[in-house]
């Protein structure tokens, strides 16, 4: 049997998405330097410096989903098996990053400590992102609902 060629939209959305959980994974490793970089607030890197549960216990919960995502993303690029609920899950993946992208400027007040170089870059990132998993969940809409 030959296999179905690679989806690379969704093959980049799931290295992405893996890359940024690494990323996140980071911060719990090296600490508050790591937070401060990568713009998460200085309220965030002060309590990973005291040593304080909270940003590890944000920080896995990211990494969690920013895993499931990546191995989402690789179901659906055709590069591992395709997972239950395939459409479903990279239609919500897409959404997501693409509204977080977007939403930004709704969700700023909430972190006021947070940099609008954070806002502007992240947000420029997530939106790609989001875009290249609606792009790869179009192309390969039909092969995903394959039994």
């Amino acid at each position: 049997m030959i296999r179905a060629l690679v989806n690379k939209p969704l093959l980049l959305g799931a290295i992405f998405s893996a890359v940024a959980a690494l990323a996140h994974l980071g911060c719990i490793l090296f600490g508050a330097s790591w937070y401060r970089f990568f713009g998460a607030g200085e309220q965030m890197a002060i309590m990973a410096e005291a040593g304080h549960s909270y940003p590890t216990q944000v920080t896995s919960v990211l990494i969690f989903i920013l895993s499931v995502w990546a191995i989402y993303g690789l179901s659906g690029a055709n590069v591992i098996t395709k997972l239950p609920l395939i459409r479903v899950a990279l239609i919500l993946i897409s959404s997501i990053y693409i509204l977080r992208g977007l939403a930004f400027v709704f969700i700023m007040p909430m972190f006021p400590q947070n940099s609008l170089t954070f806002w502007l870059v992240s947000s420029a990132i997530c939106f790609s992102i989001g875009m290249l998993y609606a792009l790869g969940t179009y192309q390969s809409w039909a092969r995903l609902s394959a039994k």
